[in-house]
């Protein structure tokens, strides 16, 4: 999802690590790509995302802590 949301190209699933970061060092995305993150995970699970709000940060530091945040928080 985060590949073709964010349009990524050439870059598979594969070149991502789901313990890097997905800011800076890591993945390379940036606050657009954030926000444009988090309105596709809002549209597509339901998740409701406060971009104000401490946590946030911290459940897209990697792939796997967002990964996390979308399994504790979507609406089946």
């Amino acid at each position: 999802m985060i590949i073709e949301t964010l349009e990524l190209e050439d870059i598979t699933p594969d070149d991502i690590d789901d313990q890097a970061p997905l800011f800076g060092e890591g993945l390379g995305l940036d606050s657009i790509d954030a926000l444009e993150l988090g309105l596709a995970l809002q549209k597509r699970y339901g998740i409701k995302l406060d971009a104000e709000a401490e946590d946030t940060r911290r459940h897209f530091a990697s792939l796997a802590a967002l990964q996390a945040m979308v399994e504790e928080r979507r609406v089946n």
